[in-house]
C-alpha cells in the first residue's frame, strides 16, 4: 500500500518554553478545549442579547448566570471526560495506578463522558438557579460542534486516533510504529483520517447547521429541538464514522481483530457505536416531542 498522504509536519505543542530545567508546552488539544469553550461561551452569549430568538422573546438566563455557567460546564467537560475514559476504556490500568486518574496532561478523555458530565452540570445548574432546563440544554448543544470541530483537528496534528488501513486516494500516512503496524503490508500504510471526517461531520456541517436553525428558523422557540438534532446527528455520524476508525486496542484479540465491544459470530458494534445508541434514541424523542 504505497499510496497515500505523507502527514504534515506538525507539531503538537502550538509552543514550549524551557525554564529553570522545566519545559512547559501548550498543546493543541489544550487550546482547543479552551477555544472551544471560549468561542461557544460568545456564541450563546449573542444569543441570550437577542430575545425575540427564544420563547415568549424572553432570554432564559442573565449575563452573570450564564458566566457562572460556563464554571460549571468546564468542570463537567473535564471531570466526565476524564472518568469516562477511566472507566470505560482503562478501567483495569487505572484501577492498579489511581493516582495516574489525574494525570491530565497524558492524554485519555472520553466524548461520551464528558457529554455526561456536561448533562449532570447543565442538569444541577438549571435546579439551582430556576432557569428553564430546555433552553440552557438547547444553548450547549448549539455550541458543542465548535468544540467538537476544533478537538478533532486537535486529535489531526496530534496524529493519533487515526482510522483503518486503506487505499483510497485521501488515505493519510500517519507517522509511529502503530500507525505503521498493519499486519503484512510491505511498504508504508495509509488510513483513513477519521479524525477529519468527525471534524466535518460532527463539527462543521452539525454546528453549521444548529447555528442556521437557532439564528435564522427560529430554533430556539421550540424547547428541546435544538437538543434532539445535535443528539441525533451527532450520533448517527460518530456511529458511521466508527465503520473506518481504527478499534480500541483493549478490545483487539484473537478472534476479534476488529475491535467489536459487543458481538456474536465476527458481527456485532464498537464501544463507540454502543454509546451512540442511546444518543440517538434519546434524540429522536426530543425532537419528537419538540415538534408536536
Amino acid at each position: 500500500m504505497e499510496t497515500g498522504i505523507p502527514f504534515p509536519p506538525l507539531s503538537p505543542d502550538v509552543f514550549s518554553l524551557s525554564l529553570f530545567g522545566f519545559t512547559f508546552a501548550l498543546r493543541w488539544y489544550a487550546l482547543a478545549y479552551i477555544a472551544g469553550v471560549v468561542i461557544g461561551w460568545m456564541v450563546v452569549r449573542m444569543a441570550a442579547q437577542r430575545p425575540q430568538l427564544w420563547p415568549e422573546d424572553r432570554a432564559p438566563y442573565t449575563p452573570a448566570q450564564l458566566e457562572n455557567y460556563i464554571t460549571w460546564v468546564i468542570v463537567g467537560i473535564i471531570l466526565g471526560g476524564r472518568l469516562g475514559y477511566v472507566l470505560v476504556y482503562e478501567p483495569a490500568q487505572y484501577l492498579a495506578r489511581p493516582w495516574e486518574i489525574l494525570a491530565l496532561w497524558t492524554g485519555g478523555m472520553s466524548f461520551h463522558g464528558g457529554f455526561v458530565g456536561v448533562v449532570l452540570a447543565t442538569l444541577l445548574f438549571a435546579r439551582r438557579h430556576g432557569i428553564a432546563l430546555p433552553a440552557l440544554s438547547d444553548s450547549v448543544a448549539m455550541v458543542a460542534p465548535i468544540g467538537i470541530l476544533l478537538g478533532r483537528l486537535a486529535n489531526f496534528v496530534n496524529a493519533e486516533l487515526w482510522g483503518r488501513p486503506t487505499d483510497l486516494p485521501w488515505g493519510v500516512i500517519f507517522p509511529g510504529a502503530a500507525a505503521q503496524d498493519c499486519g503484512n503490508l510491505i511498504g508504508l500504510c495509509a488510513r483513513h483520517p477519521s479524525q477529519l471526517y468527525e471534524a466535518l461531520i460532527e463539527g462543521l456541517i452539525l454546528g453549521a447547521l444548529l447555528l442556521w436553525l437557532a439564528f435564522r428558523r427560529g430554533g430556539l422557540k421550540k424547547p428541546w429541538l435544538i437538543t434532539g438534532l445535535f443528539l441525533t446527528i451527532y450520533g448517527l455520524g460518530r456511529f458511521v464514522v466508527e465503520f473506518v476508525r481504527q478499534p480500541d486496542a483493549q478490545f483487539v484479540a484473537v478472534g476479534n481483530p476488529l475491535g467489536l465491544a459487543l458481538h456474536v459470530g465476527g458481527w456485532g458494534l464498537t464501544m463507540g457505536q454502543l454509546l451512540c445508541l442511546p444518543m440517538i434514541l434519546i434524540g429522536l424523542w426530543l425532537v419528537r416531542r419538540a415538534r408536536a
